[in-house]
């Protein structure tokens, strides 16, 4: 296969043989060959060009082939690209753990590096069990969590995902049976009222004894439907958990690094969690890699325990490519002023998007930082409205009722202008 493929070669042979994401082989709608990638736009291999909207599911920050990162990647292959990290350490994965300690919120001081977002998640899962185990309550074995949530593929993040209208409901008999409670209905702008959280207050009172820790996405509860809840609610959850015993876990796999318009979201409650999740963006969406990051107490109890050492070790922890490629990403990051950047693309995409509040399709239109939302009435029918969207020169993925994007940091002005446009041409046509 050493020749090029022509696009019909790599559709056949797709079609044949490639499993994507959440598809069938029997899809009625065939991918789109990507021939390249750079900046803000998508090259297929028909030629036409295509403004992305999704940055490759929230990671690629600095849009694609951004000249630092292939730099530090070129530069760090040369050196090593993989070297175990059972009994070795190397400069960067030290120095990308300093960043990491550096720009969370205070109190977070221990990292665990990983390959994914939904590992991170397992990985924090975990922590949070063996802590609890380490301190002779090993009743402590369930965990709570709120509807509408997602926090990955992988069986314990499973069971802390929607258990009814959640992407993995027909696994729920072979999953762990965890503790669900309604899910924030304030707005991120809405006032406060305690009422908002008593189902969760509630049940921490009656079942504190056998949780270990809590577990939610701060502020953004993204693919159970893109909501924007209200910091005060994430403020009271915070107290809560400390009030009843409970680790908070906080899954920033999508939320970190700035795409709320604060470096994580949570800073929007001014809380700090036991344990926080990193991961999609960590590398500007150069390759995958994650982290688990928690605090000093957590890590002492785990390794006061039994065991003596946290009980994980991916093959690929550590791995010195990605920690390179992540520190060149985060240093792009905090050297960049993406704080004028993000605020900005918020100003833009509210002028974008507000024309859809007005269309008899469209139940509800919100922006915070570089996420904006049309939220339909009713779900999008996938096989005709993607090509739809790339026949109008975008890239935009819709899933259920949403049609949403969360564009690079660096897409100008114009181009988020002819995105949004697009988007609500085609919001039109549905």
């Amino acid at each position: 296969m050493a020749q090029t493929l022509t696009e019909q070669q790599i559709l056949e042979l797709d079609r044949q043989h490639v499993w994507h994401p959440y598809s069938a082989f029997d899809m009625p709608l065939a991918p789109f060959p990507v021939a390249s990638a750079d900046g803000v736009r998508l090259t297929l291999k028909d030629g036409r060009e295509l403004i992305d909207g999704m940055s490759s599911w929230w990671s690629t920050l600095h849009g694609y082939n951004h000249p630092k990162l292939k730099a530090a990647a070129k530069k760090q292959i040369d050196t090593m690209a993989h070297v175990m990290f059972g009994g070795l350490t190397h400069e960067p994965a030290v120095k990308l753990c300093k960043t990491l300690v550096d720009i969370t919120p205070q109190g977070l001081n221990k990292v665990f590096l990983s390959d994914s977002g939904s590992v991170a998640c397992e990985v924090a899962i975990k922590m949070a069990f063996q802590y609890w185990i380490s301190q002779g309550q090993k009743q402590k074995n369930k965990l709570i969590t709120v509807r509408n949530g997602y926090h990955g593929d992988t069986f314990a993040t499973m069971s802390v995902s929607d258990p009814t209208t959640g992407m993995h409901h027909m696994f729920n008999e072979v999953l762990a049976q965890q503790i669900f409670v309604e899910a924030p209905q304030c707005l991120f702008d809405d006032d406060f009222d305690e009422q908002h959280v008593s189902d969760l207050k509630n049940t921490l009172k009656e079942k504190h004894g056998s949780i270990a820790a809590m577990i939610l996405e701060p502020i953004v509860q993204g693919t159970g439907g893109m909501r924007f809840y209200s910091p005060l609610y994430l403020k009271r959850v915070k107290e809560l958990c400390e009030e009843f015993n409970v680790l908070l876990i906080c899954d920033e796999i999508a939320t970190g690094f700035g795409r709320t318009g604060k470096m994580f979201a949570c800073e929007h409650a001014g809380i700090s969690p036991d344990i926080l999740c990193v991961g999609k963006a960590l590398t500007g969406g150069f390759m995958s890699m994650a982290a688990t990051i928690t605090t000093d107490k957590v890590a002492k109890g785990i390794c006061e325990g039994e065991a003596g050492v946290f009980m994980h070790g991916p093959t690929f922890m550590g791995n010195p490519l990605a920690c390179a490629v992540a520190n060149a990403s985060l240093d792009i990051l905090l050297n960049d002023d993406w704080q004028t950047k993000v605020d900005n693309l918020q100003v833009q995409l509210l002028k974008g998007l507000a024309p859809a509040k007005d269309l008899p399709q469209v139940a509800h239109v919100r922006v915070l930082g570089g996420i904006g939302v049309i939220e339909l009435r009713e779900p999008v029918h996938m096989p005709t409205v993607q090509p739809m969207f790339v026949e109008e020169g975008i890239w935009v993925r819709p899933f259920g009722k949403l049609v949403y994007i969360l564009p690079p940091f660096i897409i100008n002005d114009e181009d988020v202008a002819q995105l949004t446009a697009a988007m609500v041409r085609v919001v039109k046509r549905i």
